[in-house]
């Protein structure tokens, strides 16, 4: 028999340990009382020499018992754990039985069996004392299904013996009663001690289970923090990465705009002085004044582009239309904006680098195309969203431009990086004299 329970030294296993430990001599002290008991009845006394024989087993008895507590005081407390087919000897960490099967708890097992069916056999009422043997045969025995039944067996025939009057039977009545009360008794113990064998084959695969997932848990923590630690990385590297965009786009801002007008600002300038008549020089001062004012304003438009300030207040498609109808009213090119599909609200990285992209499209339009024309259009497609830049200007051969990604130049190369960043794509279409149309395609993350 088994009794599966949980960690921890719960109230149930603290039971059983008090059962193994004091109910033998418990059990031994009832059946003495209830032996002399009925032995003190006239028509049922025994004789001398029983007594005298009852005695001296009760004596060898108790002291069985007092040498088995003093011998498992000084060895480790386990649990026999049932496998397949019967029992087998296996420690773990919950505690049920002092000790674990070995030579000493067998002949422990054996000399005790023994005394329980003499005493049965001289007086029905030492069946209390054999009893006990029902509840430990499992855990004394070796780990051999054959030997643990065989035990039990011999604890059956002792209690059918003193169930069915006493032995040896009398007559055939008791031999028949004593031969249905062995197999009842026989049968009980067997199958009541296979369904312990099945209950702690069940309770070992949830203690293996619970601990596999114990190992599982610790894995995944442990690849957590390891992904928590690589997504610090990766941040700290996309961070680095958009630095570095910033940088060279900043530069080629200062290139293209503000130092080509500081030149221009330092020819005009040149020329005035080169001139006598004050007429000539005042035009050549305006002009220098005009491309002073232009070079400030595009600083500041640099300045800005370094945080998308236009989407502190408003949408993406606010910001674009805002930025086409300022750009359209500067340059003098008429343009128009158009959004479609349903808006959604976008992440800011996602919102921020489409206005970029589109901002500096616009500049090279202004600078390189000569168009009279442009459109921008803003498409919310499913799971991506697209920024169409168009303009009817003079277009160019993209096989003749040279990749200026790696002198510090921004233009297509830089506009391409951007979105390729979010896992998107830009793609232009131009040759010469049919206009530009610049795409770019990224992932719809909506805002956080």
């Amino acid at each position: 028999m088994s009794t599966s329970v949980s960690r921890g030294g719960t109230t149930l296993e603290e039971r059983w340990q008090q059962f193994f430990r004091w109910g033998p001599y418990g059990l031994l002290t009832v059946a003495t009382l209830l032996a002399a008991v009925w032995a003190s009845a006239e028509d049922a006394a025994m004789d001398g020499p029983e007594t005298a024989a009852a005695g001296a087993l009760t004596g060898a008895a108790l002291a069985l018992q007092l040498w088995w507590t003093a011998h498992q005081r000084g060895l480790p407390a386990a649990v026999r754990v049932p496998g397949e087919g019967g029992a087998c000897a296996r420690p773990v960490p919950v505690t049920l039985v002092p000790g674990a099967p070995s030579p000493a708890s067998t002949g422990y097992f054996l000399l005790r069996t023994a005394l329980a069916f003499a005493l049965t056999w001289l007086n029905p009422f030492f069946a209390v004392y054999a009893s006990v043997g029902y509840f430990d045969a499992v855990h004394l025995l070796p780990a051999r299904p054959a030997l643990a039944r065989t035990g039990l067996l011999v604890v059956a025939l002792t209690m059918a013996g003193s169930q069915s009057g006493g032995l040896p039977p009398g007559s055939a009545l008791q031999w028949i009663a004593f031969g249905g009360l062995f197999a009842l008794n026989a049968g009980l113990a067997i199958g009541l001690a296979h369904l312990g064998t099945k209950e702690a084959e069940k309770a070992a695969e949830r203690a293996a289970t619970i601990a596999e997932l114990a190992r599982t848990n610790a894995r995944l923590e442990q690849a957590l923090a390891e992904n928590a630690v690589l997504q610090d990385q990766l941040v700290l590297q996309a961070r680095e990465a958009g630095v570095e965009d910033e940088r060279r786009r900043l530069a080629a801002e200062i290139h293209d705009t503000i130092a080509q007008g500081l030149t221009g600002v330092i020819a005009q300038l040149q020329a005035a002085d080169a001139r006598t008549d004050p007429a000539h020089a005042r035009v050549h001062l305006r002009r220098a004044a005009d491309l002073a004012r232009h070079s400030l304003s595009e600083a500041r438009r640099s300045v800005q582009n370094l945080s998308p300030v236009a989407l502190e207040h408003d949408t993406l498609p606010e910001a674009l239309k805002k930025t086409v109808t300022d750009w359209s009213e500067r340059t003098g090119i008429t343009a128009r904006f158009t959004v479609t599909g349903t808006e959604e609200p976008l992440h800011d990285e996602v919102a921020s680098t489409l206005l970029r992209i589109a901002q500096e499209a616009l500049a090279n339009a202004e600078r390189h195309s000569g168009a009279s024309r442009a459109g921008v259009t803003l498409s919310y497609m499913g799971d991506e969203v697209t920024l169409d830049v168009r303009d009817d200007g003079t277009g160019f051969d993209p096989a003749a431009v040279p990749s200026r990604s790696g002198t510090g130049g921004f233009g297509l190369d830089g506009m391409r990086a951007r979105a390729e960043r979010l896992a998107g794509s830009l793609v232009s279409e131009t040759e010469p004299g049919q206009g530009t149309a610049i795409s770019a395609r990224v992932p719809l993350a909506r805002h956080e």
